[in-house]
């Protein structure tokens, strides 16, 4: 298969995983720039935040003509993770290869048991915990708590986007659904809204990495994750969302695996 055919089919994967799940598409990115178009981690991470700021805003757009989007809340979220985005761009050039591959695996294994953990959120998508709110009237108003909580969690994911070239929807969606009791079907929307905010800061501080990049193989592979987002909406209102979290799961531990193995080699052999 050649390079431009393998950029085209993991570039649909991507976009499906984003447009369907809010999530878990970016995760599969890195790994795919690395070993089948031959990217260093460096630049890998580099080109990933372009296809998954350009991917998510497109799989936003799509969620917000349903109505699926919690606009203010969304932007809350990614505020506190702009700043972290950015320095940790900044950072990841000066990392070593193997520590990368290595900090990613971890990551790709902890997004496939979130997914798979996080499977009880679609069958009861409003679920509130009355532990975590204080309610007045008929409005519940999230608690010091839950903003203290919210607002750290969104920093780290907003530092993990800068590092590693990822959008972080895995424990966006989960966090949103669990901790603000966003329900399900605008949980994803707003999380788009949160990895697109999040890349597209991380990315400023990359800019200087995108000319160094393959743009033969970066082009095709962006498009058919721009393809792929629109497609996924579609999908995930097609398919069992479980189902399909099963599904991105099992892709995610093969490419842990094999990510950890690759770095242990790059960690001997350096």
């Amino acid at each position: 298969m050649t390079p431009l055919i393998l950029a085209l089919v993991a570039g649909a994967v991507v976009g499906l995983s984003l447009g369907a799940l809010g999530g878990g598409g970016s995760v599969l990115a890195v790994p795919a720039l690395i070993y089948l178009l031959g990217f260093t981690p460096d630049h890998a991470t580099a080109a990933s935040l372009l296809v998954v700021a350009a991917t998510s805003l497109t799989a936003l757009s799509a969620h917000a003509r349903s109505g699926a989007v919690r606009w203010r809340l969304g932007a809350a979220f990614a505020l506190a993770g702009l700043v972290p985005a950015a320095a940790a761009g900044v950072l990841t050039p000066h990392v070593p290869a193997p520590v990368l591959t290595g900090a990613f695996a971890l990551i790709a294994a902890f997004a496939a048991f979130s997914l798979l953990r996080n499977r009880s959120h679609h069958a009861h998508p409003t679920s509130t915990d009355p532990a975590r709110t204080r309610t007045t009237g008929t409005r519940t108003r999230p608690t010091r708590t839950r903003v203290l909580r919210t607002t750290g969690l969104g920093a780290g994911l907003g530092a993990m986007t800068g590092f590693l070239g990822v959008g972080g929807g895995f424990l966006t969606v989960p966090a949103l659904v669990g901790i603000l009791s966003v329900p399900m079907t605008a949980a994803v929307g707003t999380s788009l809204l949160v990895i697109t905010a999040n890349a597209t800061v991380a990315l400023t501080a990359r800019l200087g990495d995108l000319a160094l990049l393959n743009w033969t193989l970066i082009g095709p592979f962006a498009a058919a994750a721009l393809l792929g987002a629109w497609d996924g909406k579609r999908l995930a209102a097609k398919v069992r969302a479980t189902t399909l979290q099963r599904l991105f799961a099992a892709v995610l531990l093969t490419v842990a695996v094999l990510m950890a193995v690759d770095a242990a080699r790059r960690a001997f052999t350096a």
